[in-house]
């Protein structure tokens, strides 16, 4: 499949910009997407923004007569989430924007998904509409009061066809459970409860209850000026319910039961790999903060991303990753100047493809890098619009560390740290995956002949 992204993958279906223009020109802080998600089937696909915005797109079906439109996503649905919120006990603002979206799994005609900010979670339910009654006895057809007097006979109201509507409306809140920000929420195996993870706490909800959850991990320390990591990401495993995963600010990885007791605070298995000391430095520490951890859709390996590589970690084997992937080396040598721009903090996400034979992560200058498990091949690859006409083929991109550069090489010391793909999604059984470029989206495919 790698033969995929450099020779035969990436043909660009679509791209889609929130601002109207180039995306030098009226982009907004707001307009910056900061998660992307596709749902079960992969039909539809959600991203979130700074603003507080859910944009929901779903995919066209085959047309005969436009066959090169395979494929194509389109907009659904556009709605507002959350809006930007003060406490006033803490005298702090709660931003808008949405930190993470997961779908849960399709039961009837309608679609839900869960959305949340720094504070709230929010259960959504996203439903059609193509029908409406007509003929009520006690209402005139403006919606007004009838003059009881009036009505001499007993009307059945019927439904009648009228243009196709799209209604996200608010099914649940939960709310007043976390002090410190939330940076994941994880639906559970058995569609009755999810988690929701900030730096110190994961609590666990179920879904019919909105005015309690039950805490599972709390790290904090009696002593706040004791406290030496925090939490950065956590996931359910994909198919036991009882089972899921935490990562560390300090690279370590921890697996709880909650069979075993009821406050998860001691772990199961621990995962860590022993620093080489070759290595140390001032940045070592930082840079070992784990961003990103995800299950594997089989449930066997653990995934995790910190800022130089990409680690897959086997369940029966704790001591060492038995997979490491380095994203961007040659960054090793810039880590001052990184940190002095903040941009070391910065927290990418990682994801699998469907059958977990290629793993993907973002990078800087709207880089993207693909690794292949079984043939050990990588690519990196860009999404800009300069490049990414539809229909065109993505050519493979190289870094030059030092030396003489050959042409089609691009210098570390040109790359824009200011265009970084941080949040990615890939299709659950096809070879389609959403890249979010600060305030575009783009959605690759692989060729199809």
């Amino acid at each position: 499949f790698l033969a995929g992204f450099e020779s035969l993958m990436q043909d660009v279906l679509w791209c889609f910009s929130q601002v109207k223009g180039t995306i030098d020109i009226g982009v907004t802080e707001a307009d910056i997407i900061s998660t992307v998600e596709f749902n079960h089937t992969g039909e539809l696909l959600a991203t979130g923004d700074k603003g507080g915005r859910v944009v929901i797109f779903q995919r066209e079906q085959e047309s005969k007569n436009q066959p090169h439109r395979r494929g194509e996503y389109n907009v659904y649905s556009t709605f507002q989430s959350h809006e930007p919120e003060f406490d006033y006990l803490k005298s702090l603002e709660i931003e808008e924007k949405i930190n993470k979206i997961r779908w849960l799994p399709q039961q009837n005609a309608a679609y839900f998904l869960l959305s949340t900010n720094d504070k709230t979670v929010k259960l959504w339910k996203v439903s059609e509409r193509d029908k409406r009654p007509e003929g009520y006895n006690l209402k005139d057809e403006d919606g007004r009061l009838r003059d009881p007097s009036m009505i001499t006979m007993l009307r059945v109201p019927v439904l009648r066809p009228m243009d196709l509507m799209v209604e996200a409306t608010p099914r649940r809140v939960f709310a007043n459970a976390h002090t410190y920000h939330i940076n994941s929420i994880s639906v559970n195996s058995d569609y009755e409860t999810y988690m929701s993870a900030d730096d110190l706490r994961i609590n666990l909800w179920n879904f019919e209850i909105t005015n309690q959850s039950f805490n599972i991990v709390d790290i904090k320390p009696a002593n706040m000026e004791e406290l030496t990591e925090v939490i950065t990401a956590a996931e359910f495993h994909p198919h036991h319910c009882n089972t899921f995963v935490y990562s560390s600010s300090k690279g370590t990885i921890r697996l709880c039961d909650m069979r075993t007791a009821a406050l998860c605070d001691r772990h199961a298995k621990f995962f860590e790999e022993p620093e080489d000391p070759s290595n140390r430095s001032f940045f070592s520490e930082i840079i070992s903060s784990i961003s990103d951890v995800k299950f594997s859709h089989s449930g066997r390996y653990i995934m995790t991303r910190d800022y130089l590589t990409v680690k897959v970690w086997d369940l029966n084997m704790e001591n060492r990753p038995i997979e490491t992937y380095q994203v961007h080396d040659y960054l090793r040598s810039k880590l001052c100047s990184l940190y002095e721009n903040d941009c070391i903090f910065d927290k990418f996400e990682c994801v699998w493809n469907g059958s977990d034979s290629v793993i993907m992560t973002g990078s800087y200058n709207n880089f993207f890098r693909m690794f292949d498990r079984n043939t050990k091949r990588d690519v990196t690859l860009e999404a800009s619009r300069e490049n990414s006409k539809p229909r065109a083929i993505l050519k493979p991109r190289k870094v030059c560390v030092g030396g003489k550069r050959r042409k089609d090489e691009i210098s570390v010391d040109s790359l824009d740290f200011s265009k970084k793909i941080l949040h990615t999604a890939w299709h659950p059984s096809e070879n389609i995956i959403a890249v979010a470029a600060t305030n575009n989206l783009y959605i690759f495919q692989d060729k199809v002949n």
